[in-house]
């Protein structure tokens, strides 16, 4: 590559870097996301994405979610969420990281989570992902209310999210 065109290329590290963390009650495009996260970095060869959506129904409770409340503490929130993103970065290989959490009221199909995770290869990206989605489903500080023709509900983490939890050397705070 001659230097004129290497010089035009931006460097790896973005002078503006994206927040790790958003919560808030706008939707997001998950497409806009992924490019942000991997912003002309060049050493990004993989990114990993999970979204999560509203269901309309619940393993534990019958009939159908009408709609979903999210309610958190803004500060401690994010500040919670920063140190499982933290944690991912010492645990993996990886170069960046995305968490957008929406809270307020939300209907069935609606996107609730991102987490996106970019490494320079697949399965570190894999793990950072599931291990911030495994951290994020127990022990961030969201309270969930269901609305179902029986009336509303708290919801609490399930068994099976605090197992999977485990798997990562962590035991639950809400066991």
């Amino acid at each position: 590559m001659d230097m004129a065109r290497k010089s035009n290329r931006l460097p790896h590290n973005r002078a503006m870097p994206l927040p790790r963390v958003a919560i808030q009650t706008a939707d997001f495009d998950l497409g806009a996301e992924v490019a942000a996260l991997r912003a002309q970095d060049a050493r990004i060869g993989a990114v990993c994405s999970f979204l999560g959506t509203v269901r309309d129904r619940h393993p534990d409770v019958a009939g159908a979610v009408t709609a979903l409340e999210l309610e958190h503490y803004p500060g401690m929130t994010e500040r919670a969420i920063e140190a499982m993103v933290d944690e991912a970065f010492a645990r993996f290989d990886i170069h960046a990281a995305r968490v957008v959490h929406r809270v307020g009221p939300l209907l069935p199909l609606d996107q609730i989570v991102l987490v996106a995770v970019a490494s320079a290869h697949r399965g570190v990206a894999f793990q950072a992902c599931e291990f911030l989605m495994d951290y994020l489903k127990t022990q961030a500080p969201f309270w969930k209310k269901e609305q179902t023709a029986q009336g509303a509900r708290w919801v609490d983490a399930r068994v099976s999210d605090d197992q999977a939890l485990a798997r990562w050397g962590i035991a639950a705070r809400n066991a």
